[in-house]
């Protein structure tokens, strides 16, 4: 199968819920400012994302083999266990925002517009997995991001872009020398079938990260790493 571009996905910018974010009251004086640069921000974003569904060659203690490409990870061909169908993606806030945001320089309004760049790319994600699950009738679902946890460096990048095909091209996401995603507010993985729920906090030992999804939990930290 080809991969799915997304490049029509609507973009929603809820004001309130970035003012809680930003813990701005209406009364603010900020308040007016901030409502403009959403206004702004929503004519101007192309949240897009690119999809594909694979199948897996081979299988190992620590490894997957996908189309030819392998990824080396012991806790992501856990994770896959039976399946042998996996779905690489890239969901990126898109270059149109992210050119958009360089133009300011006070603090403020900076955090401000990475927090709305952030939405967006969650516009983006949002979009994708629920497109993937629909199509493939994925009703439990999880994913794994290269460079979240120390067993899938974010090395893993290259093989992924390079089963995804040319993903510059295509939605305009960059893959840097280290293997950063450019724009920042970018993220690829895997998704697959899984009936209990994972998330690659629940193993990641930096306990005070503030951008944790899930808290971390030893017991399945025990039963991934032996």
């Amino acid at each position: 199968m080809d991969a799915v571009v997304l490049n029509n996905i609507p973009c929603q910018i809820d004001l309130e819920i970035l003012c809680k974010k930003l813990r701005l009251k209406e009364d603010s004086s900020f308040y007016e400012e901030v409502a403009k640069l959403v206004a702004e921000a929503q004519q101007i974003a192309r949240p897009k994302g690119i999809y594909k569904s694979t199948l897996i060659e081979e299988k190992g203690d620590n490894f997957v083999t996908i189309e030819g490409i392998k990824f080396t990870s012991k806790i992501l061909r856990k994770n896959i266990g039976e399946n042998y169908m996996v779905f690489p993606f890239v969901a990126t806030c898109g270059v149109e925002i992210e050119e958009w945001s360089k133009q300011f320089d006070d603090y403020f309004t900076v955090y401000c517009v990475d927090t709305i760049k952030e939405m967006v790319l969650q516009n983006a994600r949002q979009a994708l997995m629920s497109q993937i699950d629909k199509i493939f009738n994925l009703e439990h679902a999880s994913n794994m991001n290269p460079g979240s946890l120390p067993d899938w460096p974010i090395t893993e990048q290259r093989p992924l872009f390079k089963l995804l095909g040319n993903v510059e091209e295509l939605i305009g996401v960059h893959l840097t020398e280290s293997c950063l995603l450019l724009p920042v507010k970018t993220v690829s993985g895997i998704r697959f079938f899984k009936e209990s729920s994972f998330e690659s906090c629940q193993l990641c030992l930096k306990l005070e990260c503030p951008n944790r999804k899930a808290p971390f939990n030893e017991e399945m930290y025990k039963q991934y790493h032996g």
